[in-house]
């Protein structure tokens, strides 16, 4: 059996960017890939064929009581699905619900985990969603917070924003890389570059740079103007929305900012989203200047 390495964050925190980028490198076309392909390169926990497999029903039969249940199975299902390491994406959090672990630990090679500055993922997510401000603010400092089962995608368990870094950046033996949305804004060459070198890949400068031109930003955003997204939330007008930092300003009240802030005090100063006062930073700090990461 192969295993899995984990693409993992909080949702709206740059995992599609990451795995543009990575799509992009393992393909080497000499223009940007299809958006609606990224699936061909990177799968997802969410996929619901393994639960069908397992279970013998379609998936409208199956409740969220039995995904629970055979989400180990179905983990190493999808890691026995390629001949060797697959990069699968996820939202949950690292947890054991009911006795069944969120991520299996034994088809799990290591992770890479994004993390964004909440002041900016709730904006984002609210738009996703279809919710406001205020709602998402609290989603994102509710340990219980979850991702019901929509469309063919299971359920998820998010829990807070904190939380959910906490899970992955301090489990025990797993390897891990670290990326923070800010720092690919700010230095995407060395960012990415760090990324590469982590999963062991060979970084040829013409192919790097052609990833790097192809997952930006604006390609992404002006492909899927062009052919859509099948990602994108029904209740979002577009799934690549503005991509800045600190976009926060402009969208909450001061009172808003004080309840996220309060809600996820601990990780936004270990990560460097708040400075030696316990104020919100423009972007982020250095990470020299953090608490770090375990590992």
């Amino acid at each position: 059996m192969a295993d899995i390495l984990w693409l993992a964050s909080y949702p709206k925190s740059g995992n599609t960017w990451v795995r543009a980028f990575l799509a992009n490198l393992f393909a080497n076309r000499p223009g940007p890939l299809d958006i609606n392909e990224l699936n061909r390169f990177l799968v997802s926990d969410q996929r619901v064929g393994e639960y069908e497999t397992l279970t013998g029903k379609p998936y409208e039969e199956i409740d969220d009581e039995e995904v629970n249940r055979l989400r180990p199975q179905a983990q190493r299902m999808i890691a026995a699905s390629r001949p060797d390491t697959l990069l699968c994406k996820t939202h949950s959090k690292i947890a054991v619900l009911k006795g069944s672990p969120t991520v299996e630990p034994s088809v799990t090679s290591g992770a890479v985990y994004v993390l964004r500055n909440p002041l900016d993922v709730a904006p984002s997510y609210a738009d996703h969603f279809g919710i406001d401000l205020d709602t998402a603010i609290d989603y994102l400092c509710d340990p219980n917070n979850h991702i019901p089962r929509h469309d063919r995608l299971t359920f998820v368990y998010l829990g807070s924003w904190q939380e959910h870094a906490a899970s992955w950046l301090d489990a025990p033996g797993l390897r891990r890389h670290f990326l923070r949305y800010e720092d690919l804004k700010s230095d995407p060459e060395r960012s990415f570059a760090g990324l590469v070198r982590f999963l062991g890949l060979p970084l040829d400068r013409q192919r790097f740079q052609r990833a790097l031109r192809f997952s930006s930003f604006g390609v992404l955003r002006r492909l899927e103007e062009q052919d859509g997204f099948v990602e994108r939330s029904p209740n979002a007008e577009r799934f690549f929305r503005q991509g800045r930092s600190g976009a926060w300003r402009e969208l909450y009240t001061p009172a808003q900012v004080e309840r996220l802030v309060e809600g996820c005090r601990d990780g936004m100063r270990r990560f460097g989203y708040l400075d030696a006062d316990g104020r919100p930073v423009e972007g982020a700090l250095p990470l020299a200047q953090t608490a770090g990461v375990q590992g």
